[in-house]
């Protein structure tokens, strides 16, 4: 038996950008919604916190795709709430030994004249879904089973390429610099690139990539948490910090329940047998103040928000099917963020924040993953030792220590496996329902999936409001 408040029309446990879209939602509704948040702040992967000297980091998420393109985050106007996205003049750099760079901007031309022999294949394949974006952002922020169910000739167009392994996608372009971006995109599924759908990630971000762009928040990726908890308490919403809820019963009395959780602590909240679930990947991440610009050999880096580093599109690969096999490659594949080249309130004056992560196994402990970032880092911008004034470093422990849904570090809210994309957590029309009566998942271990982007609790909040009263 639920106790405590009665005047609540929906609880929402856990204050990720998920459960805060989900909320916002009701809340413009009309339903009065209480959201509890176990720790002391709002915000999950979207927190932003003091370095060092007045500089702030974004603590999980950076770079903001997905949320720029978020049909969500437009219907709630997030932008008159304070989110402005930034934009660098070069979206994604990826440099080689050789001090070149494949080079991925906003503009799709700019691309495509990069990429010579492959400008019209690039074009033909990543332009077209940039092109309609409009609506293939919602087959890429929606459940599949319900993309193919009503958009079946655009899913099939889509699906054909999205279904690749990326190390298979590769092959249809012919310079490396087309390649390395591919690998680079698609190796933020942190599962090998020989795995079916990762070629899907790559085209979906690429897609985006032109069409909204590859911004950063102004002031940190706090701003756009902060935002939907503006819409919330602007319609008569409640936020609850420090609850930490261990099971369904503890909860107050409300018809509805969102629950931006994994579906093992689902399961452990509704006291029901532990789901068939697969976490994968861990973070590893170093934070940095610097006192100068990173020294980049490759010069268009020093105008992107994100770098990938990793050489070659095998070598990106070869990194990424070791960490999948349990290992710590001493030479990763590394994401990179500046958002100081664009935002200058994140640094003091002539400083920049240096945001770069890499992948190993679930719960590493070895302390080799920090150098292997740095590693990437003296082969990619020589020097750059010399100008740390400040470093963070956060494990796979840490993550999991900062946010219980961060099982073992996974980030993510469970492996992108095949059939952990499609059906996430189940195959289903409506994914976010769960077995127990009028209680929802709205977690990013629903679709689609990892992001700041908030649809995943902004199908949760349709499902819920579809609902026959």
């Amino acid at each position: 038996m639920k106790s405590g408040r009665t005047d609540v029309d929906v609880v929402v446990v856990g204050a990720g950008p998920n459960g805060l879209t989900a909320a916002a939602r009701l809340a413009v509704a009309g339903r009065r919604v209480l959201v509890l948040e176990a720790a002391s702040t709002i915000g999950g992967g979207s927190r932003t916190k003091p370095l060092a000297d007045g500089a702030v980091y974004d603590v999980c998420a950076a770079v903001h795709p997905f949320g720029a393109a978020s049909p969500a985050f437009a219907e709630l106007d997030l932008a008159a709430h304070g989110v402005q996205w930034l934009h660098a003049p070069v979206a994604l750099a990826h440099p080689f030994d050789d001090g070149d760079a494949a080079v991925l901007y906003r503009d799709l031309a700019d691309t495509s004249a990069g990429l010579g022999h492959d400008a019209q294949r690039w074009d033909a394949t990543v332009g077209h879904f940039a092109r309609d974006w409009d609506r293939v952002r919602h087959l890429v922020l929606g459940p599949v089973a319900r993309a193919l169910v009503h958009h079946p000739l655009q899913m099939a167009r889509f699906g054909m390429l999205a279904g690749l392994p990326a190390a298979a996608a590769v092959r249809l372009f012919r310079t490396r610099e087309a390649r390395a971006l591919v690998a680079g995109l698609a190796a933020h599924s942190g599962v090998s690139l020989r795995q079916p759908a990762t070629a899907g990630v790559a085209l979906a971000l690429a897609a985006a990539a032109h069409a909204v762009g590859m911004p950063v928040a102004a002031g940190g990726s706090q701003s756009i948490v902060d935002a939907l908890v503006a819409v919330i308490t602007a319609n008569g919403g409640t936020i609850e910090c420090d609850r930490h809820i261990t099971s369904l019963s503890e909860l107050p009395r409300a018809p509805i329940t969102l629950l931006d959780v994994t579906p093992g602590q689902f399961a452990d909240l509704a006291g029901l047998p532990a789901p068939r679930w697969k976490h994968g990947v861990a973070a590893w991440k170093i934070d940095m103040l610097v006192s100068a610009p990173m020294p980049w050999v490759a010069t268009a880096c020093a105008s992107a928000t994100t770098v990938h580093l990793g050489g070659e599109h095998a070598e990106v690969a070869q990194a990424e099917a070791e960490t999948a096999r349990g290992e710590v490659p001493g030479h990763p594949y590394v994401i990179v963020t500046q958002p100081s080249v664009v935002d200058a309130s994140r640094a003091p004056a002539g400083h920049h924040v240096i945001w770069a992560y890499r992948h190993v196994p679930n719960g590493c402990t070895a302390d080799t993953a920090t150098a292997g970032i740095e590693a990437q880092f003296d082969r990619f911008a020589p020097g750059w030792r010399d100008l740390v004034v400040h470093r963070r470093v956060t494990t796979a422990t840490d993550y999991a220590a900062y946010n219980p849904s961060y099982i073992g570090g996974d980030i993510a809210g469970g492996a992108m496996t095949p059939w952990q994309t499609v059906a996430r957590p189940r195959l289903a029309l409506d994914p976010y329902r769960t077995k127990v009566p009028g209680v929802w998942l709205c977690s990013q271990s629903t679709p689609p999936g990892p992001g700041v982007h908030g649809m995943s609790g902004w199908h949760a909040a349709g499902s819920v409001l579809s609902e026959k009263r």
